[in-house]
């Protein structure tokens, strides 16, 4: 299904319409105005795409979630948190996270998350919606995350690290907010073997649509305040 600029924001193909192959594909064009883009996490889709592409919107089938509860705290990581070097911060940098998200990789130069990408998660961020974890080391910048909350729910988008265990120390921290902020499921979008070992599983779509419905709010919360404390149990 295409979607054309002048379209209704708020429309989306049903989510049963995705592609099997490939997987998830729901719909195509559009724009990642701030009201498309909430209305599209609020049913469980996301924008996936290349510089040379159109946007693409997906919703695969089934969603790798990471419940709060469920996180596994490694004796590794358990031991990083305990003794440094780190210490997080949220929303002190988010385009600096974002950014750092958006840079070369070990596979290769290429990022999916483009200029136009950016600007739009950045307008996110300045509407509450938005937020970053990140990770310093001596005042270095050196791992974090972002995603997006609506509601009860976090939707991760990206992670990165330039030291070891920076992006997980990034992820306890955010597991740790979501415990006591309410947040009761942390949207992962695809399967991964790290994110598997770190509690995350696989749910049907339908079910992950479930959720949305109950504990999705289109409700701005503002900047996340910063903290430098992780406590997990």
């Amino acid at each position: 299904m295409w979607l054309g600029e002048n379209q209704d924001s708020e429309w989306f193909p049903p989510l049963e319409q995705a592609l099997e192959e490939p997987p998830g594909l729901l719909a195509a064009g559009g724009d990642l105005r701030p009201e498309r883009l909430l209305a599209a996490y609020e049913r469980g889709i996301f924008p996936w795409y290349s510089p040379q592409q159109p946007i693409l919107w997906w919703s695969p089938d089934p969603r790798m979630v990471l419940f709060p509860g469920e996180f596994k705290l490694r004796r590794s990581l358990a031991k990083t948190l305990r003794n440094g070097p780190y210490t997080t911060r949220m929303d002190t940098a988010f385009g600096a996270a974002i950014r750092a998200c958006a840079g070369p990789r070990r596979s290769g130069p290429d990022t999916w998350l483009s200029a136009e990408m950016i600007a739009a998660y950045e307008r996110l961020h300045a509407l509450g919606f938005a937020h970053s974890v990140e990770t310093y080391r001596d005042e270095r910048l050196v791992g974090g995350l972002y995603g997006l909350q609506l509601g009860r729910v976090f939707f991760g988008e990206s992670m990165w690290s330039t030291e070891r265990d920076a992006s997980k120390v990034a992820l306890a921290r955010l597991v740790q907010e979501c415990r006591d902020r309410g947040i009761v499921v942390i949207d992962c979008q695809v399967a991964s073997g790290h994110l598997t070992s770190l509690g995350a599983r696989q749910v049907p779509r339908r079910e992950f649509a479930d959720l949305l419905r109950a504990h999705a709010a289109r409700a701005p919360r503002g900047r996340w305040l910063e903290s430098t404390q992780i406590a997990l149990g």
